[in-house]
């Protein structure tokens, strides 16, 4: 069976799909805040969507999916978090799904989509929280971006690049994606 195909039902399915993931995880993750914060776990499914649908729908979910998740479980708060991980998420998955279209799929190219994603993600995170803060007349400083956009982001991290390879490389040998 060829489930590379590309047709619009397959990909707003999937779309469903990775919304609902990034609606999902952090519930089974958000038990313990300190640690469901520090693995990000709606990162995962924007990313794979990003990478697995292309950039226009991963740009569409990453924005969409932290600001529906306010509105309906008021997690997390509207401004300014959710606001900055709109932003944030909406590069993970173009930048994610605009390099992976550009490059051969090998593992070495997945890493190199895969970080470039995430480095140009939290650059936009902290552009967005310092925009944010400037309009409320407070500061962002760069202590607070490196505190939130690395060092308690670490865990997440490590697991984004350990996992989302792995996952993607098991699509590459079910044929699910290129």
């Amino acid at each position: 069976m060829n489930t590379k195909t590309h047709s619009p039902a397959r990909d707003l399915v999937l779309a469903a799909l990775f919304l609902a993931l990034a609606f999902v995880l952090p519930m089974i993750t958000g038990h313990v805040p300190q640690i469901g914060n520090m693995l990000c776990p709606m990162h995962f499914p924007v990313l794979l969507a990003g990478f697995v649908l292309g950039g226009p729908w991963g740009l569409a979910l990453g924005f969409l999916a932290p600001l529906l998740r306010s509105v309906l479980f008021g997690m997390p708060p509207l401004y300014p978090i959710a606001i900055a991980m709109a932003f944030e998420l909406a590069t993970y998955g173009a930048v994610a799904g605009w390099m992976y279209k550009k490059v051969r799929h090998t593992l070495p190219m997945m890493y190199a989509a895969l970080v470039t994603a995430m480095v140009a993600g939290r650059l936009v995170w902290g552009a967005v929280r310092f925009v944010l803060a400037g309009l409320s007349g407070s500061a962002f400083p760069f202590s607070a971006f490196l505190s939130g956009a690395l060092l308690t982001a670490i865990p997440g991290i490590i697991a984004q690049l350990i996992l989302i390879p792995l996952i993607l490389t098991a699509l590459q040998k079910a044929n699910f994606i290129d």
